[in-house]
């Protein structure tokens, strides 16, 4: 698989993990992901599938696009992986609240012009 093919893929898996987060928390308070160790372990699972897809990208494709913060990503993947013990959910409620409509919007972009370069 050409690295182009597989920078293509990672990001679908990427989109798809944000919008799987955005549906599965779309009508919940603060409260309501605190308190639902249910929707916790679902939003925290397809962070790990974000982070592992940004880890595949190329690293000149990561390089091309410093705009997204790909050492975060990977970071908290790394984090829910290795040290689940240290979540603060809080912090988790707080990034999808704040961070990931900008994140999903500028992965979408990124897609389109790798599927329109084909």
């Amino acid at each position: 698989m050409s690295a182009a093919n597989r920078d293509t893929g990672s990001l679908w898996d990427m989109v798809n993990a944000v919008r799987r987060i955005q549906e599965f928390t779309a009508d919940l308070t603060d409260d309501d992901y605190l308190s639902s160790a249910l929707i916790q372990s679902a939003v925290e699972r397809q962070l790990e599938i974000l982070g592992e897809a940004a880890g595949r990208l190329s690293d000149g494709f990561r390089r091309a696009h410093p705009e997204i913060d790909w050492r975060k990503i990977i970071g908290l993947r790394n984090i829910l992986i290795h040290r689940y013990d240290e979540i603060r959910q809080q912090i988790i409620w707080q990034t999808i609240v704040s961070e990931l409509e900008p994140l999903l919007s500028q992965l979408e972009i990124l897609l389109a012009s790798l599927t329109d370069e084909r």
